[in-house]
């Protein structure tokens, strides 16, 4: 009677704990990527295509102030609101999910949210119509400067705005586990969205595009970590 030898130990398939999460090594890279956005100039460059020395002419258009922000902020609030009464009273895909990922999803989706929002009280940096070069009466200060005045109104780092796109990262969180397919279709509407929203702040000159960049990191980095929070203390061993 033969006994079957174990697999080699190189096919032997780690338990979902100790592998490598793709997710934080995107959020490495990417805080790599943006810490090397400073110093390519992007952010001045891209902003002088929208404004001169007279401002941006596309501030208070209609279009872009009434149904690019506060339309598509109330739509984003409606959608948040409706992930979160279906914590409780799931509906449609949220059907696929239960109530532990259901409660993540909320958490993390709040928590970026308060993330981005709690940033921008805390840093100095203004928006780029606040710059002397556009019409204003700021100096252009990197946001990396931490505690320096720019001598503008401040409070315009990482992009508020953007959020209602980014988000909604969560949901790849969310499903990544149980609907795949789904996931990254959500993942992709996300960043959509937010890069959308963040380029209509652009235009008006409201922001430059690395407060937008670092707005997509902030959310992506705190939904996986509100995720990898449930899965070391809640999710049962895989």
């Amino acid at each position: 009677m033969t006994t079957s030898s174990p697999p080699p130990r190189s096919a032997a398939v780690l338990p979902r704990r100790h592998r490598i999460d793709g997710a934080l090594l995107a959020s490495v890279a990417g805080a790599v990527l943006l810490a090397l956005w400073d110093t390519t100039g992007l952010d001045l460059q891209l902003a002088r295509w929208y404004g001169n020395a007279g401002g941006f002419a596309l501030r208070d258009a209609w279009l872009y102030t009434r149904l690019l922000h506060d339309d598509a902020r109330l739509l984003g609030w409606v959608i948040a609101t409706a992930l979160i009464v279906g914590v409780w009273l799931p509906w449609g895909p949220m059907r696929r999910i239960d109530l532990q990922h259901r409660a993540a999803l909320a958490v993390a989706l709040l928590a970026s949210l308060a993330v981005v929002s709690i940033a921008k009280r805390l840093n100095h940096t203004s928006c780029p119509w606040d710059l002397a070069e556009f019409g204003g009466v700021a100096r252009y200060v990197s946001h990396w400067r931490w505690g320096v005045i720019d001598g503008g109104s401040g409070h315009c780092f990482p992009g508020g705005h953007a959020s209602a796109g980014f988000g909604f990262l969560a949901l790849y969180f969310a499903w990544r586990d149980d609907a795949p397919r789904l996931a990254r279709t959500c993942l992709a509407a996300a960043l959509l969205g937010g890069l959308a929203l963040g380029w209509v702040q652009q235009m008006r000159g409201a922001h430059f595009m690395s407060h937008n960049l670092w707005t997509a990191w902030l959310c992506w980095t705190t939904s996986w970590a509100v995720d990898a929070a449930r899965r070391r203390f809640f999710a049962a061993p895989a």
